[in-house]
């Protein structure tokens, strides 16, 4: 029965068989040369000697074995790493246990929301005996991990309560709503970063300054706030209103009917297009080092800029980098089906 179900996916009709069949052929030209530089040919201990006698016929993955603390945890004070590590395994590991199902219903918000606060005390210390250490330090996979984590629980209900305030019958309220959506998706998000860098400052009253990762947060909160509005606008949009009507012959009030009936079926039929955001984000975090925030992609430029013998080997760090993003998305996209916006 299961072949015959992978028959029908792969060789169903014409077109099915076809695109099949030049996969096959790809992967029988390709697949065969890149095992032989990825894996037979490839070095994995941190030995430049051996790296560099292979002239790249294989990979050198002992780059990613010399370079991963760098890496992975940027600049990060060496005697602390084990806080920068266990900030992002609470991250990661909220991502992983929404993902497979392990934590449901209503322990998924609090599950997404907490670990980003409990990192920013885990990086920045200054409590409990920690050390404290200055943003500038932070950097890495904790780093864009914090970064998406933190600006998606900021931005989900801010999104909500713009896209609510824009159905509103003040009118005043929906064209100032309007114009900052308007304003937000009109610009790239590295324009906003600029502008919250830069400008942000100009607007504090003389002594009061507020740290770059700060301003930089606020900004990816604002900037994706404004995506996610669109998304829960268009989600109460295609709400039926028998629903509503439903609610009101049962008694329900106005905010019963919205947090126990409308938000929770909104937010389940576009749990992917949120997803989907959340997924953008994870990747646009990296946009960051133009300001001097050095996560995963701009601590891998800076383990490998002042290092002129492992430099050449940039190929095998940025695929191992990759392998990173690929991972966190598929957590992210995992999510979304996991069904786990409940009341």
């Amino acid at each position: 029965m299961r072949l015959d179900a992978l028959r029908r996916r792969f060789f169903g009709d014409i077109v099915n068989t076809g695109l099949t069949l030049l996969v096959l052929a790809a992967l029988m030209l390709w697949l065969p040369p890149l095992l032989e530089w990825a894996v037979l040919n490839a070095r994995f201990a941190p030995d430049i000697a051996a790296c560099e006698a292979l002239d790249h016929r294989g990979a050198c993955w002992g780059v990613v074995a010399e370079k991963a603390r760098f890496i992975l945890l940027g600049r990060y004070p060496a005697d602390e790493a084990w806080r920068s590590i266990l900030a992002a395994g609470l991250i990661a590991g909220s991502w992983l246990g929404v993902a497979t199902g392990v934590l449901r219903g209503r322990s998924v918000i609090p599950a997404l929301a907490l670990p980003p606060l409990v990192a920013i005390t885990l990086l920045g210390g200054g409590l409990g005996g920690l050390q404290s250490v200055p943003t500038e330090l932070w950097g890495g996979l904790p780093l864009t991990l914090l970064l998406t984590a933190a600006g998606m629980a900021g931005a989900l209900p801010l999104g909500i309560a713009v896209a609510y305030g824009r159905r509103s019958s003040l009118p005043v309220l929906r064209g100032l709503l309007t114009a900052y959506v308007e304003l937000a998706r009109g610009i790239p998000l590295i324009a906003a970063l600029f502008v919250a860098s830069f400008l942000l400052p100009l607007f504090f009253p003389d002594g009061v300054a507020l740290d770059m990762l700060w301003r930089v947060l606020i900004a990816i909160v604002l900037f994706a706030a404004a995506y996610l509005s669109e998304i829960i606008r268009g989600g109460l949009q295609a709400l039926r209103i028998e629903q509503l009507d439903a609610a009101a012959a049962l008694g329900f009030s106005e905010w019963q009917t919205q947090r126990w009936i409308v938000l929770p079926q909104v937010l389940r039929a576009v749990a992917p297009s949120l997803a989907n955001s959340a997924i953008a984000l994870f990747k646009d975090t990296s946009l960051v080092t133009i300001v001097s925030l050095y996560e995963l992609t701009g601590s891998l430029g800076l383990a490998l800029s002042g290092d002129a013998q492992w430099r050449p080997f940039y190929l095998e760090a940025w695929i191992f980098i990759a392998a990173i993003y690929w991972a966190g998305c598929v957590l992210l996209a995992r999510i979304s089906r996991a069904k786990p916006l409940r009341p």
